[in-house]
């Protein structure tokens, strides 16, 4: 059977537009590179929650915050209060401040313009907020996952699915709040729905407004089977009306990506709502990397 479905693709592959065949390997070529690139997901190598009061950096085993072994034991001290994050740095240590000599100061989260970033050597880190919590992540450009990457896999490239849809806004957008793979919840708004046809069914999904793109966290049947388990990210511009008013746009599938957290245990993937799990398999985009169903 699985022979069967292969061959199939790869039918379908080649009846692709060749200048669209082309279009889609170079998106392709651009997402590997950036998750080989230095600082990419694939440098990511821990991810701690501080806790109320200081907490302490270092590669020293009972620290709050613990860093590769190739930062000294004693890096610094951050302190959380009140919603405010504060470095320290340890007498005598290099470390930088977004490139310059670190001195004590506020630290800027992942989610302002612009967030500051800490090094000791190659390790890098800085904070992240995550609703009301604070955690800092730690990256290191020579981790074994960089080292040891070995491709990304894609389904045959199927112009059948880059597909037509409809958008239709809400009155007011709708909150609702996305589980995350690092057991928190994250506040999130749909402006409204997309629907899109496929094999004579009609198919519906809702985005999040991203920029001037709709992100689409979804889940179909190829998940946990060919495709990353938990869900794979999606990424179309919107319709030329924008968000208030109803509209068409385009839909690529084959741009279906997998999320962060196939490549690093230390990211906060969003999982899918409900009305995103699709019953169809969309069998484009993405592929799993290695075995982490």
């Amino acid at each position: 059977m699985r022979a069967v479905l292969i061959l199939v693709l790869a039918l379908a592959a080649l009846a692709a537009d060749p200048a669209y065949q082309r279009y889609i390997a170079e998106w392709r070529a651009r997402q590997e590179a950036a998750l080989k690139a230095e600082d990419g997901w694939l440098t990511v190598v821990g991810l701690d929650w501080l806790k109320e009061g200081e907490n302490r950096v270092g590669s020293h085993p009972n620290f709050e915050v613990r860093l590769p072994k190739a930062a000294p034991d004693k890096v610094g001290t951050l302190t959380l209060r009140a919603g405010k994050v504060r470095f320290r740095p340890e007498k005598g240590v290099a470390v930088t401040f977004n490139g310059t000599p670190a001195f004590e100061t506020e630290l800027k989260p992942d989610v302002t313009p612009r967030y500051d970033k800490l090094a000791v050597g190659r390790i890098k880190f800085f904070v992240i907020q995550r609703e009301q919590r604070f955690g800092v992540r730690i990256k290191d450009n020579d981790s074994a996952a960089r080292r040891q990457f070995s491709g990304l896999q894609w389904f045959p490239v199927d112009e059948s699915w880059k597909v037509p849809a409809k958008y239709v806004p809400y009155d007011k957008p709708r909150k609702f709040a996305f589980e995350t793979l690092a057991g928190l919840r994250e506040e999130a708004e749909a402006p409204g729905y997309v629907t899109f046809q496929r094999a004579g069914k009609e198919h519906r999904l809702e985005p999040v407004a991203d920029g001037a793109e709709f992100w689409f966290v979804m889940r179909d049947q190829t998940s946990g089977k060919t495709t990353y388990g938990a869900s794979r990210f999606l990424y179309a511009p919107m319709p030329k009306a924008g968000i208030a008013r109803p509209g068409t746009l385009e839909i690529d599938f084959n741009k279906a990506e997998n999320p962060p957290c196939v490549f690093t245990d230390y990211a906060t993937c969003p999982l899918p709502p409900p009305q995103n799990r699709l019953p169809v398999a969309v069998t484009a985009g993405e592929m799993m990397y290695g075995k982490r169903h």
